[in-house]
């Protein structure tokens, strides 16, 4: 009688549930697997009959037959090595059937038998919690990446020996919990990982206080930002220093992110959960597909990569037209859907895009103190690369100068990255206190905002809409752009506490698009 044991596959960045259907029947000797699996499951079977000998147990000489259902989805990875290893011992009745029922079982084999770490087992635990497990058996290296998931009792096993004693009964696996105190003997514990200290500040960098400001107005409201000055302005060093002022990731966001991170198989060795918000910078050569996501088992790009946190595009102009051109939809929608003949999968994107960039090839138009050797013809092909609805999406829009000798040289003391993330998080408390009064996510920031809620939520007073009206005749601003202002000036009102948009308010959010007017 066939022998069913429930595991997992991962399709973007979800678990989706895989019944392993083993049978062991009469027939010339043989081992087939079916259920459209890719290379790595068709060659688990010698991985199977070696660990099944280096641990004590014996292949039967009879014909095996595995389906991994349901049959029509295409399954990837090692995981299944474990459950249809024990899937095979519970058809010669060397373990007890029964004892598998409510039980998820994920892991890779060697041939020794041991159990080798897997990517994906986060959101193998979040499947196996939505499908109703009491337990889940995994790898002893990935227990702490699921112990995130409450509900759910881990047991962690290093060798296949130690999996097929646990099921006779012989002896009992290490538990894995999430208690924080009182652990009792044959517990591990988990618990959230302590912020890291950064080693770059925004004390460190002399002068560009309207650079630091826009910065400030970006963390916030989570507003998109472009940067644009000579070379050796400080544009990069100001960029990279972006992590060190936004907010601290909520529990919600680093079990969103480490799901990402852990089925793009990345994240670090001996790194359960990303408590640190992404900053992710690709360089000018990157592929579509390596920005947005994609692959014939399509896997998560960068800007799904710096979800929740920064992607940087250093030298803007650089990357091909067609790769700056895909962002648009994920800048405007917060997510990324990647479409194929056979499903389309959806991953999240919600970023903040900063990008830095030269005024022209040689990099010197309008400094003050080195003359810019380009033709405009140079200078129009160089910014055409740049298309206007790519620009329109950014938010803010800043000329970082040259600094004069004298200023690099005064050892001025500058505000601490600490204040300025004390001040953007206040914000963004006040953010989502007034966005959760409706039916909102957690993730909604002042740059998300609909028409319909920037009319219901960005109150303005009179002056301020003279002033913006008269704006978007003057400068003929495009809807996108007048609406982008209006929220800029809403989270400029919320870093200075004031519960209505004002009209110095739309004035400093009108000096920030001053490269798009």
């Amino acid at each position: 009688m066939p022998v069913k044991i429930l595991s997992c596959t991962i399709v973007g960045i979800d678990g989706i549930p895989v019944e392993v259907e083993v049978d062991v029947g009469s027939g010339l000797p043989g081992f087939g697997i079916v259920g459209l699996p890719d290379t790595a499951i068709r060659e688990s079977k010698e991985r199977v009959r070696s660990a099944l000998r280096n641990s004590g147990a014996s292949m039967p000489n009879r014909r095996i037959t595995v389906n991994l259902a349901p049959a029509d989805l295409r399954k990837e990875g090692a995981s299944f090595d474990l459950p249809i290893a024990l899937g095979i011992m519970a058809c010669i009745g060397k373990i007890d059937y029964g004892s598998l029922n409510s039980c998820m079982i994920v892991g890779e084999l060697s041939l020794s038998g041991d159990i080798r770490p897997i990517r994906g087992v986060l959101p193998m635990a979040l499947a196996a919690q939505k499908y109703g497990c009491r337990e889940l058996i995994l790898p002893a290296d990935n227990w702490d990446e699921a112990a995130i998931v409450e509900g759910l009792d881990l047991l962690p096993a290093a060798h296949l020996r130690d999996v097929i004693t646990y099921l006779t009964a012989e002896k009992k696996l290490l538990k894995a919990t999430r208690i924080s105190a009182g652990t009792g003997t044959g517990e591990l514990q988990w618990s959230l990982p302590p912020q890291p200290v950064f080693e770059e500040d925004f004390s460190e960098v002399s002068g560009q206080e309207h650079a630091k400001r826009a910065f400030e107005i970006a963390a916030a409201g989570g507003h998109n930002v472009l940067l644009s000055g000579p070379p050796g302005s400080g544009k990069t060093m100001l960029a990279r220093r972006i992590p060190t002022i936004m907010p601290p990731l909520e529990k919600t966001e680093a079990i969103e992110l480490t799901r990402i991170y852990s089925a793009a198989g990345l994240l670090a060795t001996g790194k359960n959960v990303i408590t640190v918000r992404p900053f992710r910078a690709p360089h000018h050569t990157a592929s579509y597909a390596g920005l947005i996501g994609g692959g014939r088992n399509p896997r998560p790009g960068e800007v799904s990569l710096a979800h929740l946190g920064v992607l940087f595009l250093d030298e803007l102009p650089e990357y091909r037209r067609e790769v700056l051109e895909v962002l648009r939809q994920p800048l405007e929608d917060g997510v990324v859907t990647i479409a194929r003949a056979s499903s389309a999968i959806t991953f999240p994107a919600k970023v903040m895009l900063v990008s830095a960039m030269n005024p022209c090839p040689c990099g010197y138009l309008g400094d003050a103190l080195k003359p810019c050797v380009c033709t405009p013809f140079q200078i129009q092909k160089y910014r055409s690369r740049i298309s206007g609805p790519l620009l329109d999406r950014i938010d803010l829009q800043v000329n970082v100068p040259r600094l004069p000798e004298s200023e690099l040289a005064a050892l001025r003391s500058s505000e601490t990255s600490s204040c300025i993330r004390q001040r953007v998080t206040d914000a963004r408390v006040v953010q989502k206190n007034r966005y959760l009064e409706g039916v909102h996510s957690a993730y909604k920031w002042n740059a998300h905002l609909s028409s319909g809620e920037i009319r219901q939520y960005c109150q303005m007073s009179s002056a301020a809409t003279a002033l913006l009206q008269d704006a978007a005749s003057r400068f003929a601003l495009s809807a996108r752009s007048y609406f982008k202002t209006i929220k800029v000036a809403r989270t400029i009102a919320d870093l200075g506490g004031m519960p209505n948009i004002e009209r110095e308010h739309i004035a400093e959010a009108l000096q920030y698009r001053s490269l798009a007017l």
